[in-house]
């Protein structure tokens, strides 16, 4: 739950680095949270509000620990733009954030992994 929290209180830094563990469960967690909110949402009658409400009060979180995944890898966080090309983008994307970050430190600052440890 920390990893969930810690990424919304950082919902607009876009430098740095993020570690694959802290991307991947903000994923799960904003996954989750949005099948019980569609769950909700749905059960009180509201439909799409709360979860839209939900999903656009995530969105810059997620977007800033995309970015910084990506710099852990040595992209640059324009490289998102690439889920936007038809077929292919999207796995490509997936691929660039399952990724293994860069040991040592890069252009993007030190490894995530070696300020935690």
């Amino acid at each position: 739950m920390n990893y969930y929290v810690d990424v919304l209180k950082k919902y607009t830094v876009f430098s740095g680095r993020a570690r694959r563990q802290e991307y991947w469960m903000f994923f799960l967690f904003n996954v989750a949270a949005l099948i019980i909110v569609s769950i909700l949402d749905a059960v009180i009658g509201t439909s799409p509000w709360l979860y839209a409400l939900y999903a656009l009060g995530t969105f810059l979180p997620n977007l800033a620990v995309t970015v910084r995944r990506l710099h852990d890898t040595g992209k640059s966080g324009w490289w998102f733009l690439i889920s936007f090309v038809p077929l292919v983008g999207f796995i490509w994307l997936i691929v660039l954030l399952a990724t293994a970050g860069n040991d040592q430190p890069n252009q993007y600052g030190v490894n995530p992994k070696a300020v935690q440890a």
